[in-house]
């Protein structure tokens, strides 16, 4: 019980120092999930990340077999820039309860791959509130170049539907 203990309150002490604004430090990226979220390696841990200030469309599930235009393509996008490369993950706090991912900016080298995945048209800036101290202008503006170049899933033009919509739509099938 006593080693169970020690082992959740390292686990917390862990998120809390990955949580804080900072270089949370170099993970190599295992699995990319969809088009906003992954799993890294690093430092003996395993965390889960959500690229912080983009929301990517979506891939499907068991119980939404088809997903949303460019939800695939997203995903792929990702694979290639970040699947087992080394990255730097920027922490910006823990994501809300049942998933409890880290909020993140991921960097390789010194390309933001939040900002490219919205560059690319392969996610949209997020409609949340951002984190704080994260700089939103700059993933707005990519976004605004984006929808005006026609790429990715803004080439859908009004057939377009945002990942939040997609969401909500589902939610209540």
């Amino acid at each position: 019980m006593r080693l169970k203990h020690t082992i959740i309150s390292l686990l917390i002490t862990c998120l809390w120092l990955l949580s804080a604004h900072s270089l949370a430090g170099q993970f190599k990226v295992t699995k990319v999930y969809d088009g906003d979220t992954i799993m890294a390696e690093g430092h003996d841990i395993v965390i889960y990340v959500l690229l912080a200030g983009i929301d990517a469309p979506e891939i499907g599930s068991r119980k939404h077999k088809r997903g949303q235009t460019y939800g695939q393509e997203a995903k792929k996008y990702l694979e290639n820039l970040i699947l087992n490369k080394i990255v730097d993950i920027k922490g910006y706090g823990i994501g809300p309860y049942p998933y409890n991912h880290l909020i993140g900016e991921i960097f390789l080298k010194d390309n933001n791959i939040n900002i490219e995945m919205i560059k690319k048209g392969f996610a949209e800036v997020c409609r949340k509130k951002p984190p704080d101290r994260l700089n939103i202008f700059s993933y707005l503006e990519a976004e605004r170049e984006a929808k005006g170049a026609g790429r990715g899933m803004w080439s859908l033009g009004e057939k377009y539907i945002s990942p939040q919509d997609w969401r909500e739509m589902h939610r209540k099938r």
